[in-house]
């Protein structure tokens, strides 16, 4: 084994020291599994879903938006929960926050629910629905064991909300944990452009 991956394995069990303790909260008379977002705790991951076992925990992080059409960029952080009740899916949810310069919290900002979805063929697909009236489905596949891109297939908006056309993700495990991600997005008569990024590191799990 390499320098780095020693060191990997060192920096992994040090977060482990307070993430490995907690989970996302639970009501003890829930008559079902509860959501778990650690995988030390609750039911066993899904075997169809170990293909996106590394993003299952709790992200926190910072990250930029910007858009042609916005004056920007802008900074924000974000919490993002990754979990499973033990079914071949994953529950997905992401509140954000904007920051001022000094990194003081200005309001809350965008939020979106839904689940990973692996199928037999390795492809992915995901459902999401945003506070701001657009539902999107996405279909992609892994790129390596800690990387996953998903583009939309569909899209979906209400009549008060923002021209959404198409979307793109892409999800990756860096820096011995962190979980990092870059979205493009066609919107307001524009062509696919990049629009927010962001780095998150483990809370949970």
């Amino acid at each position: 084994m390499t320098e780095s991956g020693d060191e990997a394995i060192r920096l992994a069990a040090e977060r482990a020291e307070t993430t490995a303790k907690r989970n996302i909260p639970q009501l003890p008379d829930l008559p079902i599994p509860g959501d778990t977002a650690n995988l030390r705790e609750g039911p066993n991951l899904n075997d169809a879903c170990l293909a996106l076992l590394p993003l299952v925990g709790v992200w926190r992080g910072e990250g930029e938006i910007s858009y042609p059409t916005i004056d920007g960029p802008f900074r924000f952080a974000q919490q993002v929960t990754i979990s499973h009740d033990g079914r071949p899916f994953l529950y997905h949810e992401a509140r954000s926050w904007l920051l001022d310069e000094d990194g003081a919290v200005i309001r809350p900002a965008a939020r979106e629910t839904g689940w990973w979805r692996p199928q037999p063929d390795d492809t992915i697909e995901l459902l999401l629905c945003h506070s701001s009236g657009v539902l999107e489905m996405f279909y992609g596949k892994p790129r390596s064991q800690t990387a996953w891109e998903l583009g939309t297939d569909a899209v979906v908006r209400t009549a008060s909300a923002k021209e959404v056309t198409a979307a793109q993700r892409l999800y990756g495990i860096v820096n011995n944990g962190d979980l990092g991600y870059v979205e493009e997005r066609a919107m307001v008569g524009q062509p696919m452009t990049p629009h927010a990024s962001a780095l998150l590191h483990r809370v949970v799990g």
